[in-house]
């Protein structure tokens, strides 16, 4: 029996490539288009899934470049404020596709080819299986090394940038 293969990419036998391919249409969009209404979902969600998933790879030290880290730092000594898990992340959610950007600081010793490839399979496991989309591309910058020790000195200046900020604030 010949075998061809549809528009969409499913294989579908002669006289039956009608039912196949309107089998396939149901099945390649998921539970995002239903007979009974269609799921959007925002780059948002995507967005803070990426970056969870960023996070509970082993070698990430932190997610974002220098100048979105800043910000993060000044938002987590906030009384009450929450950390930006997607920090560092940028989405592109399409309808049935999405593809994402992330920068991150990687541990010292790590394998940095190994840390990227591990942190792009863990957002598609987690987007896709989360969200029904499928992944067409993650991209992963690294923008630094973490090295030991140097939290000490970060927070040093961290605190001294919002010390000067806060006096600032209070003068004015």
């Amino acid at each position: 029996m010949a075998n061809n293969q549809n528009a969409s990419g499913s294989q579908s036998s002669g006289a039956n490539a009608d039912a196949g391919k309107a089998a396939s249409t149901s099945t390649s969009e998921g539970a995002l288009d239903t007979t009974r209404g269609n799921t959007t979902i925002a780059d948002v969600v995507v967005s803070k899934i990426a970056g969870i998933a960023t996070r509970e790879v082993g070698g990430v030290h932190d997610v974002g470049g220098g100048p979105a880290r800043m910000v993060g730092v000044l938002r987590e000594r906030i009384p009450g404020a929450r950390t930006n898990v997607s920090q560092g992340v940028s989405v592109e959610v399409g309808e049935r596709q999405a593809a994402v950007d992330v920068s991150l600081i990687a541990e010292y010793g790590v394998a940095i080819h190994e840390l990227a490839e591990a942190v792009r399979q863990n957002i598609i496991a987690a987007v896709e299986g989360m969200t029904g989309l499928e992944m067409t591309e993650v991209n992963v910058e690294i923008t630094d090394v973490y090295l030991p020790g140097e939290d000490d000195e970060d927070d040093d200046a961290d605190q001294q940038k919002t010390q000067s900020l806060e006096t600032r604030s209070r003068v004015q």
